[in-house]
């Protein structure tokens, strides 16, 4: 079905958590993808059902393995594997010289990504810049999903960011990949948004502003260690409810070729 690519340009805007977030309260059976060209998080942090470390061969370079060997059918959910809490992950790799070793196979990737039937495919793709390994991946999405901190150095890097990868998602264009952008911050904040969409504005860069995904640091410990039940009420799973919506919406625009809208801001908050 669809695939969804959560990233983020320099700085600590907490990609990992944030996605994971998301593919918590996401529709269906998510699967989430670790592609940080960095190296993953996610058999870092996580575990099995039995309480056990995830097996590092399989993953993200069985995976590649298998599309490199030419397997008549390469599945995404035979190189998956079930999180304590649920959530079926494709583990990521543990330095960046595997991601390089991938090689000329992230096409070929991409597709695998795309064709989960009856399910979408989260995708943390951790920091981008505009020659990185998983830019096809990006280009393959139904849409993108930036995270940035709301100050100077922060934004400064996203808007940059955006624009070095205009022409490679073709923003502006008919068949554009849709970016949305939101923020880590607090959900007191009603500033950041607005001040995001005029600098996006300013500088001509087709990103849509997606609102604030909301910082709660009790909820994201929550995350980090796979306590589901902790995060469940939180304020940070409530906004990447909101989020994911209208991430989800950006994709369904896409198909559909309508113009990407501007939300004006969290529905939820305060009270």
């Amino acid at each position: 079905m669809g695939l969804y690519v959560v990233a983020a340009a320099k700085g600590s805007p907490g990609v990992t958590t944030s996605a994971v977030a998301l593919a918590g309260v996401w529709p269906g059976e998510p699967i989430l993808a670790d592609l940080d060209p960095a190296g993953g998080d996610i058999a870092l942090r996580y575990r099995d059902p039995s309480g056990q470390p995830l097996d590092p061969d399989r993953g993200l370079l069985s995976l590649g393995a298998a599309v490199r060997r030419g397997t008549a059918e390469v599945r995404l959910t035979d190189h998956v594997q079930q999180l304590s809490g649920g959530l079926e992950v494709l583990a990521g790799v543990s330095s960046p010289g595997q991601v390089q070793g991938l090689g000329p196979t992230w096409q070929h990737l991409a597709k695998s990504l795309r064709s989960v039937p009856g399910r979408d495919v989260i995708a943390d793709c951790g920091r981008l810049m505009p020659g990185s390994a998983t830019v096809p991946i990006l280009q393959s999405a139904d849409a993108v999903l930036m995270l940035a901190r709301p100050t100077l150095e922060g934004l400064s890097h996203l808007r940059e960011l955006i624009r070095g990868l205009s022409d490679i998602l073709q923003l502006g264009s008919y068949d554009a990949v849709p970016v949305g952008v939101a923020l880590v911050t607090s959900y007191r904040d009603a500033r950041s948004a607005g001040n995001l969409r005029a600098i996006l504005t300013q500088a001509g860069l087709s990103a849509s502003v997606l609102g604030i995904l909301a910082e709660d640091d009790k909820a994201a410990a929550a995350i980090r260690i796979g306590d589901s039940r902790r995060a469940r009420q939180s304020l940070l799973t409530r906004s990447a409810a909101e989020i994911g919506d209208r991430l989800r919406a950006l994709g369904r625009d896409r198909v559909e070729g309508v113009p990407p809208a501007q939300p004006l801001g969290q529905s939820w908050g305060r009270g």
